[in-house]
Parts: C-alpha cells; sequence; structure tokens
C-alpha cells in the first residue's frame, strides 16, 4: 500500500509517500481500503517529534482517521461485510490506502455524507462530541465556549451545541469571524489581539458552564475567569504552550473542573465506548440536516507535505482533507 511515512522528525519536507506492506487484520478486525483520510494539527505534532504514536509500529505512518469501503473481515467479525462504508479514528497509519481497524471501532458513513466529505466526520466530531457533551456535560440551554471556532473540531463543536439546543461562544481570528456566525455560533469574539474576555462577560455575564480548549497557554487562566461556578474545562489541545501562570484560587472559589482529555492514548474499550455513544447520539443528525462536514481543502496523498503546510499557516476554515 501508499503510505505517508516519516523516519525522521522535522518539517513538512520529511514525509515521504511511499510503499509499505499491506496489513493484515486479526480475528476481531477489519481492513478497510482507504480513498480518503484528513490532515490533522496531531499529525504536524507528530512529525516534529512532539505527539508519537503509542503503538510502535514498523513503520511511523501519519494519519488518526480514515473513510472507505470494508476490504476484508477477521474470522469472528461480525458487524461488517466486504463493501460496506466505513470511517473511524486510530491512534495513527490512517494517511494510507489500507487501514485494520477493529470492528467496534467502525462507523457506519451517514448516507448523506459524499465520499468526499466522509473523512472530515470522525475526528473533529467525535472530539468535540466527546469533550462537550459526554465529559463536559453540555446539554439544552447551558452555554460553552470553544476557541478556534473555525477550526475542524471548533466547526463540528458550533453545530453539535446548535443541535443539543446549548448556546455556544467561540473566539477565532478576524477573518474567521463570518464563518463561525454561518455555522450558527451565538457570539463569535475576535481572540487575538481583542480582549474576547470582556466581550464574553458582557453578554454572557453568569459566564459558561463548558469550556473547550485546544490553545493552552496565556487562555488557561482566562478560561477560569469566563466560566461558571462549577464549570468545566476541557482541555483538548496546547497549540498556544503547555505552560501558564493560573489562579489556583479561582479554581477553588469557583468548585471548577478542569479535564485533560485525548482520543488517542485511551484504552480500546474506552474508544470503543466513546464511538458507540457518538454513533447513536449524533450519527443520525447528519443524515437529519442538523450536522454536516466542513471541508476546506482537498490534498492528493502525494501533496501531503502542502497539507502540512495549510495546516500550520492556520488557513484552513473546516477540515483539510487528503485523497488517497
Amino acid at each position: 500500500m501508499r503510505a505517508a511515512v516519516i523516519s525522521s522528525y522535522g518539517g513538512p519536507e520529511v514525509i515521504e509517500v511511499t510503499e509499505i506492506p499491506d496489513p493484515t487484520p486479526g480475528p476481531d478486525e477489519i481492513r478497510v481500503a482507504v480513498s480518503h483520510s484528513a490532515c490533522n494539527r496531531a499529525d504536524t505534532l507528530q512529525r516534529q517529534g512532539g505527539y508519537p504514536d503509542p503503538l510502535k509500529r514498523e513503520h511511523e505512518v501519519l494519519g488518526l482517521e480514515y473513510a472507505g469501503r470494508v476490504e476484508s473481515v477477521g474470522a469472528r467479525v461480525t458487524r461488517w461485510k466486504v463493501g460496506d462504508r466505513v470511517m473511524g479514528i486510530e491512534s495513527g497509519a490512517c494517511n494510507a490506502t489500507m487501514v485494520v481497524t477493529h470492528e467496534r471501532l467502525a462507523m457506519a458513513v451517514p448516507e448523506s455524507v459524499s465520499d468526499d466529505e466522509m473523512a472530515a466526520i470522525p475526528e473533529v466530531f467525535l472530539t468535540a462530541w466527546d469533550a462537550l457533551c459526554a465529559q463536559g456535560g453540555l446539554s439544552a440551554g447551558r452555554w460553552a465556549l470553544v476557541h478556534a471556532g473555525a477550526s475542524g473540531v471548533g466547526t463540528a463543536a458550533i453545530q453539535i451545541a446548535k443541535a443539543i439546543g446549548a448556546r455556544i461562544a467561540v473566539t477565532c481570528s478576524a477573518r474567521k469571524m463570518a464563518a463561525c456566525r454561518d455555522l450558527g455560533a451565538d457570539l463569535v469574539l475576535e481572540r487575538s489581539p481583542a480582549d474576547w474576555l470582556a466581550g464574553l462577560q458582557q453578554h454572557v455575564p453568569g459566564g459558561v458552564d463548558v469550556v473547550l480548549d485546544v490553545i493552552g497557554g496565556d487562555e488557561i487562566d482566562r478560561n477560569l475567569r469566563a466560566i461558571k461556578p462549577q464549570g468545566t474545562i476541557m482541555q483538548v489541545g496546547l497549540m498556544g504552550g503547555a505552560s501558564a501562570q493560573v489562579s489556583a484560587g479561582l479554581i477553588l472559589a469557583k468548585r471548577a473542573r478542569w479535564i485533560g482529555t485525548t482520543l488517542r492514548n485511551r484504552p480500546i474499550e474506552q474508544k470503543v465506548a466513546a464511538v458507540q455513544g457518538f454513533t447513536v447520539e449524533m450519527l443520525p443528525l447528519f443524515d437529519a440536516g442538523a450536522l454536516r462536514p466542513v471541508v476546506d481543502t482537498s490534498f492528493a496523498l502525494s501533496d501531503i507535505a502542502d497539507a502540512h503546510r495549510h495546516m500550520e499557516a492556520d488557513a484552513n476554515i473546516g477540515k483539510i482533507v487528503i485523497r488517497m
């Protein structure tokens, strides 16, 4: 199979698209002929040596999500048959023309979603739902704050919040504010250099119930000031840095919950629980028209280095898709 492999760490130029052996499915696994994958921030961090795949594979292949059709099934597989259209997440190795996954981690692609769109769902919608709803407790009538509202996770979070009847504020750069409004965000705040916290407190004086933060750094203390008493901060990423000065007194005074979360390194049973919960609660909303994938750009696998450059330039609104 063809795959995006890294044998050293560095800039986009270290990615080599090359032939490696096809993966072999185990008895409870399916092998998927991948037609589309995607580029995520985690992929750029892995390429730089900062976010390794917890599975030590013979070849270090980038990519956290896949979409395509089942090509073969293991002896004990009962959920899928050859030809089924599926999508899902893995800890890595998805920027390739084939991927192997446990049958319980695969999801059926909604009928309304085209092949060109399907890889824009698994990582960002599952991450947003898991952080906001499953762990963060967001529900109808409550307020969420999401940083990087025009990112893949951000565009998914806006739609999920509106679909469940919650209200959502987002921060983003000035040139991306209109896109967030078009998706339905109730309040759109310029993240820098404007004072988003003052704007949030003016419109939501009691504070928000849950924050989804992919930035970290200086936003951490402001997040504590943005939540209401007993609010929750879901720390999903650290694009702005891993260290910050934080008022521990605010954590106590607000009885705040501050939860770090990733999907990548969870035990398989926890991943299965997240996938199955998302499948039941969110997947039907695509065919109902309440959710839709947001694709920014599409790159061929052979041009995956350019996809990484596009991601690192913070140029995207929504997902960067990789065509196999």
